[in-house]
């Protein structure tokens, strides 16, 4: 089959960048997934190949377009996305995926769903009450829900947020550590922290969490107690026992949401000891009111080296 080639023109400087990524890592993900050649010279894109798969390049470059026509940054997962929606005939729920914004960052960041799950997840959050989310590091489990909790309580849809998530070294070795009991369990709860700070003022924090609308603090301190008007979220759920995440989910009060997140593959519990996320996913899957959502290595949004060690180590582990 003879050669083809075409070229298209990108309207400056910035689109041409951020379509090319840094040191053209896009150009060269996009020639490696459909047999192409991508050359940029200037404002040019260059596309070299058999005539289906520089077809194949074009379309996904025109379906990238509400990003590089505003010089927005675009990732691995936006790209991997824009194949599965042309593999699968959704190219119009791709593009209802990229005007969907969920919040901007202090710094201006938007904030939206990369991939299709991240999508459903977000859905599956806004509609249940309790949700649970599974899947490997970087997938967006706990950052898609604090942003989620961030914008209700900036609206007063909720009375506070709480952050919790287990101190698995809560025991002798947490006794090592300086400080009093809640310097000794912030490390455990930086996480949470971080993703708060990418919203809010840093300043403004210690505030919020005086006034009780922000609570950041270890799952033993849910006990005994009734969570009204809430926003919850639990994280890394995997390193609970089966009655300790019982006791969480119990604590759920009226007019409250509650999100469960965690990766089963990353245990820190006693080899004997089962993990009550494991337990809960089989006991809760039929419960009305609670969805549950799974996330791959193909919804990881971090380093594009981060999606490679998560899919060796599946290979390993299978």
């Amino acid at each position: 089959m003879n050669e083809g080639s075409l070229t298209i023109q990108l309207p400056n400087a910035e689109s041409a960048i951020a379509l090319a990524g840094e040191n053209e890592i896009n150009l060269k993900f996009i020639s490696r997934q459909t047999g192409a050649q991508l050359v940029l010279r200037g404002q040019d894109l260059l596309i070299f190949g058999k005539p289906k798969p520089v077809e194949r390049c074009q379309n996904l470059i025109r379906s990238l377009k509400p990003y590089w026509i505003k010089a927005k940054t675009i990732s691995q997962p936006d790209i991997l996305t824009a194949f599965q929606a042309l593999d699968t005939g959704r190219v119009d729920e791709y593009q209802d995926l990229q005007g969907e914004i969920l919040a901007s960052t202090r710094r201006g960041e938007e904030i939206r769903a990369k991939t299709f799950r991240q999508r459903q997840y977000i859905k599956a959050i806004q509609k249940h009450d309790v949700t649970f989310c599974i899947g490997p590091a970087g997938t967006g489990k706990t950052f898609l829900a604090a942003v989620l909790a961030v914008d209700a309580l900036l609206k007063n849809q909720y009375d506070r947020l709480i952050l919790t998530r287990p101190a698995v070294e809560a025991g002798e070795k947490l006794g090592f550590l300086p400080g009093d009991l809640q310097q000794k369990v912030n490390p455990f709860l930086r996480p949470l922290y971080d993703a708060l700070y990418q919203f809010i003022e840093p300043s403004k924090i210690p505030d919020l969490m005086e006034k009780g609308r922000i609570e950041v603090a270890p799952l033993a301190y849910m006990r005994g107690r009734t969570l009204n008007n809430a926003f919850i979220i639990v994280d890394e759920a995997q390193n609970t026992t089966p009655a300790q995440l019982k006791m969480v989910l119990t604590r759920l009060g009226f007019s409250s949401k509650m999100i469960v997140t965690g990766d089963i593959t990353q245990t820190d519990l006693p080899h004997y000891q089962q993990s009550g996320l494991t337990v809960a996913s089989k006991i809760l899957k039929s419960v009305e009111g609670i969805a549950f959502c799974q996330f791959t290595q193909a919804d990881v949004v971090r380093h594009p080296l981060v999606q490679r060690i998560v899919a060796a180590y599946e290979q390993v582990e299978k």
